[in-house]
């Protein structure tokens, strides 16, 4: 199991942390959704090479990490509640696949509310020359800004100096 903890390793470097997008009203509280985390984190897997899977089976929501050179794989599950409402089921489906794939990569989520602003500035995560790469034909075409560029991710000098 030496190869996937490897690239698990590799791929953590490279996700960070994932910024808040949605906001619950019940609870006052803003968290990463699903698909905020899955955007941060399948792009950098699937460099890896290593695919992530979701399936519900046998009444569990699981989250597979499955490394495709060797077919080792880690993953992460829960047992979804018994419910009959299809809404209800689904909501719960959808918020144990973000729990399992946060708790199987250990996602650490970009503290928003007022007391962070009163600690030490958090890091930012950094971009591969592939995804730099990416990012440099978007401000290009006009799709995103050198500004969002370096508040969201910390450059290497090289990067800076491409800009």
């Amino acid at each position: 199991m030496k190869a996937i903890y490897k690239k698990l390793h590799e791929a953590k470097l490279e996700i960070g942390k994932i910024s808040k997008n949605a906001k619950n009203p019940h609870f006052k509280n803003t968290y990463a959704d699903l698909n905020a985390l899955i955007e941060a984190v399948e792009p950098i897997l699937l460099e890896k090479g290593l695919v992530m899977l979701q399936p519900i089976l046998d009444g569990y929501v699981k989250t597979i990490i499955v490394d495709i050179e060797n077919g080792e794989q880690v993953e992460s599950c829960m047992k979804l509640p018994e419910i009959l409402d299809p809404q209800k089921i689904g909501s719960a489906i959808t918020y144990y696949r973000r729990y399992t794939l946060q708790s199987l990569l250990s996602l650490q989520a970009v503290d928003d509310d007022g007391e962070s602003a009163s600690t030490a500035k958090q890091a930012l995560p950094t971009l591969t020359d592939e995804r730099f790469a990416g990012a440099l034909e978007k401000i290009q075409k006009g799709e995103y800004t050198i500004e969002k560029l370096k508040s969201s991710f910390t450059l290497t000098p090289a990067q800076n100096e491409k800009l």
